[in-house]
Protein backbone atom coordinates (compact mmCIF):
# COMPACT_ATOMS: atom_id res chain seq x y z
CA UNK A 1 0.00 0.00 0.00
CA UNK A 2 1.66 3.47 -0.74
CA UNK A 3 1.80 6.21 1.69
CA UNK A 4 -0.40 8.26 -0.23
CA UNK A 5 -3.20 5.67 0.53
CA UNK A 6 -3.39 6.62 4.01
CA UNK A 7 -4.64 8.15 5.88
CA UNK A 8 -2.63 11.31 7.27
CA UNK A 9 -2.85 11.01 10.80
CA UNK A 10 -4.10 8.22 13.27
CA UNK A 11 -5.05 9.78 17.11
CA UNK A 12 -4.20 7.44 19.59
CA UNK A 13 -7.45 7.58 21.78
CA UNK A 14 -8.06 4.15 23.86
CA UNK A 15 -5.84 2.59 26.70
CA UNK A 16 -5.30 -0.64 24.21
CA UNK A 17 -3.68 2.00 21.95
CA UNK A 18 -1.75 4.05 24.53
CA UNK A 19 -0.27 0.53 26.05
CA UNK A 20 0.20 -0.30 22.89
CA UNK A 21 2.67 2.46 21.26
CA UNK A 22 4.40 3.17 25.05
CA UNK A 23 6.54 0.25 24.42
CA UNK A 24 9.63 0.33 22.97
CA UNK A 25 9.80 -2.53 20.88
CA UNK A 26 6.71 -1.53 19.05
CA UNK A 27 7.43 1.61 18.51
CA UNK A 28 10.75 -0.06 16.61
CA UNK A 29 8.17 -2.15 14.50
CA UNK A 30 6.17 0.90 13.28
CA UNK A 31 9.22 2.37 12.16
CA UNK A 32 10.34 -0.99 10.32
CA UNK A 33 6.66 -0.30 9.00
CA UNK A 34 6.58 3.76 8.03
CA UNK A 35 7.60 3.51 4.61
CA UNK A 36 7.42 -0.17 3.30
CA UNK A 37 4.99 -3.09 4.28
CA UNK A 38 6.95 -6.14 5.58
CA UNK A 39 5.95 -9.89 6.63
CA UNK A 40 6.33 -10.56 10.30
CA UNK A 41 9.65 -12.65 9.38
CA UNK A 42 10.91 -9.24 7.73
CA UNK A 43 9.60 -7.22 10.62
CA UNK A 44 11.83 -9.93 12.84
CA UNK A 45 15.06 -9.71 10.82
CA UNK A 46 14.80 -5.57 11.07
CA UNK A 47 14.30 -4.98 14.32
CA UNK A 48 16.38 -7.80 15.81
CA UNK A 49 13.78 -10.50 17.30
CA UNK A 50 12.70 -13.38 16.95
CA UNK A 51 9.96 -14.27 15.29
CA UNK A 52 7.45 -15.38 17.93
CA UNK A 53 7.91 -11.71 19.44
CA UNK A 54 7.88 -10.34 16.60
CA UNK A 55 4.30 -11.90 15.69
CA UNK A 56 3.22 -10.99 19.30
CA UNK A 57 4.13 -7.47 18.84
CA UNK A 58 2.21 -7.13 15.66
CA UNK A 59 -0.83 -8.43 16.44
CA UNK A 60 -1.06 -6.02 19.77
CA UNK A 61 -0.24 -3.14 17.05
CA UNK A 62 -3.06 -5.20 14.72
CA UNK A 63 -5.88 -5.24 17.92
CA UNK A 64 -5.13 -1.71 18.58
CA UNK A 65 -5.27 -0.38 14.99
CA UNK A 66 -1.95 1.27 14.06
CA UNK A 67 -0.73 -1.65 12.01
CA UNK A 68 -2.84 -3.51 9.38
CA UNK A 69 -2.61 -6.28 6.95
CA UNK A 70 -2.16 -4.70 3.72
CA UNK A 71 -1.66 -7.55 1.25
CA UNK A 72 -1.23 -11.21 1.25
CA UNK A 73 0.27 -13.78 -0.55
CA UNK A 74 0.75 -17.73 -0.47
CA UNK A 75 4.33 -19.55 0.23
CA UNK A 76 4.37 -23.19 0.09
CA UNK A 77 1.09 -23.02 1.64
CA UNK A 78 1.37 -20.67 4.05
CA UNK A 79 -0.44 -17.13 3.52
CA UNK A 80 2.02 -14.91 4.20
CA UNK A 81 0.89 -11.51 5.42
CA UNK A 82 2.25 -8.14 4.80
CA UNK A 83 1.77 -5.60 7.25
CA UNK A 84 1.86 -1.48 6.96
CA UNK A 85 0.99 1.68 9.35
CA UNK A 86 -2.63 2.86 9.40
CA UNK A 87 -1.54 6.51 8.91
CA UNK A 88 1.01 8.27 7.65
CA UNK A 89 1.55 9.66 11.61
CA UNK A 90 0.33 8.53 14.80
CA UNK A 91 -0.22 11.11 17.35
CA UNK A 92 -0.52 10.47 21.05
CA UNK A 93 -2.18 12.62 23.56
CA UNK A 94 -0.07 14.79 25.36
CA UNK A 95 1.04 13.59 28.84
CA UNK A 96 0.45 16.44 30.93
CA UNK A 97 2.57 18.54 33.21
CA UNK A 98 4.83 15.84 34.99
CA UNK A 99 4.03 12.70 32.76
CA UNK A 100 6.65 11.61 30.95
CA UNK A 101 6.93 12.19 27.13
CA UNK A 102 6.74 9.09 25.23
CA UNK A 103 8.18 10.27 22.22
CA UNK A 104 10.88 11.67 23.72
CA UNK A 105 11.80 8.39 25.92
CA UNK A 106 11.30 6.74 22.66
CA UNK A 107 13.39 9.33 21.04
CA UNK A 108 16.52 9.24 23.42
CA UNK A 109 16.05 5.49 23.54
CA UNK A 110 16.65 5.15 19.77
CA UNK A 111 20.03 7.50 19.86
CA UNK A 112 21.51 5.84 22.53
CA UNK A 113 21.01 2.53 20.55
CA UNK A 114 22.10 4.62 17.59
CA UNK A 115 25.93 3.33 16.11
CA UNK A 116 28.35 5.54 17.80
CA UNK A 117 30.42 5.13 14.52
CA UNK A 118 27.20 6.95 12.73
CA UNK A 119 26.78 10.53 11.78
CA UNK A 120 24.72 12.15 14.54
CA UNK A 121 23.76 15.84 14.72
CA UNK A 122 22.36 16.61 18.37
CA UNK A 123 21.94 19.68 19.82
CA UNK A 124 20.62 22.07 22.70
CA UNK A 125 19.94 25.62 22.85
CA UNK A 126 18.65 27.71 25.18
CA UNK A 127 16.47 30.20 23.80
CA UNK A 128 14.20 33.31 25.50
CA UNK A 129 11.42 34.26 22.37
CA UNK A 130 8.27 36.10 22.60
CA UNK A 131 5.02 33.79 21.89
CA UNK A 132 5.02 34.66 18.50
CA UNK A 133 8.94 33.70 17.96
CA UNK A 134 8.06 30.59 19.48
CA UNK A 135 4.64 30.09 17.87
CA UNK A 136 6.79 30.68 14.49
CA UNK A 137 9.51 28.69 15.43
CA UNK A 138 7.34 25.52 16.43
CA UNK A 139 5.96 26.18 13.13
CA UNK A 140 9.21 26.33 10.82
CA UNK A 141 10.52 22.81 12.60
CA UNK A 142 7.50 21.39 11.57
CA UNK A 143 7.27 22.39 8.07
CA UNK A 144 11.21 21.09 7.90
CA UNK A 145 10.37 17.83 9.12
CA UNK A 146 7.53 17.34 7.04
CA UNK A 147 9.38 18.25 4.00
CA UNK A 148 12.15 15.91 4.31
CA UNK A 149 9.51 13.39 5.28
CA UNK A 150 7.97 13.96 1.39
CA UNK A 151 11.88 13.58 0.47
CA UNK A 152 12.21 10.12 2.11
CA UNK A 153 12.94 7.07 -0.04
CA UNK A 154 12.67 4.17 1.38
CA UNK A 155 15.47 2.59 -0.47
CA UNK A 156 17.36 4.91 1.52
CA UNK A 157 18.77 3.86 5.61
CA UNK A 158 16.40 5.54 8.33
CA UNK A 159 17.45 8.65 9.79
CA UNK A 160 15.36 9.97 12.83
CA UNK A 161 14.67 13.35 13.26
CA UNK A 162 13.04 14.72 16.57
CA UNK A 163 12.50 18.31 18.16
CA UNK A 164 10.90 19.42 21.37
CA UNK A 165 10.24 23.08 21.74
CA UNK A 166 8.96 23.71 25.03
CA UNK A 167 8.66 26.44 27.73
CA UNK A 168 10.93 24.77 30.67
CA UNK A 169 8.96 24.09 34.33
CA UNK A 170 10.51 27.05 36.54
CA UNK A 171 12.29 26.04 40.06
CA UNK A 172 8.98 27.18 41.34
CA UNK A 173 7.37 25.18 39.19
CA UNK A 174 9.43 22.03 39.29
CA UNK A 175 9.82 22.02 43.57
CA UNK A 176 13.29 22.79 43.47
CA UNK A 177 14.68 24.95 45.97
CA UNK A 178 16.77 27.89 45.12
CA UNK A 179 20.33 27.64 46.25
Amino acid sequence: MPADDLPETFRVTTDEQLRAVSNLTRHRIMATLRFEPATITQIAERVGLAKGSSSYHVRLLERAGLVKVVRTRKVRGVTERYYAMAARTIEVPDPGEGAPDLLMRHAVADLEASPAESERHVGMSHLRLTDEQFAELGARLQALADEYRELSDPSLPDASFVFALFHPATREQSGEDAK
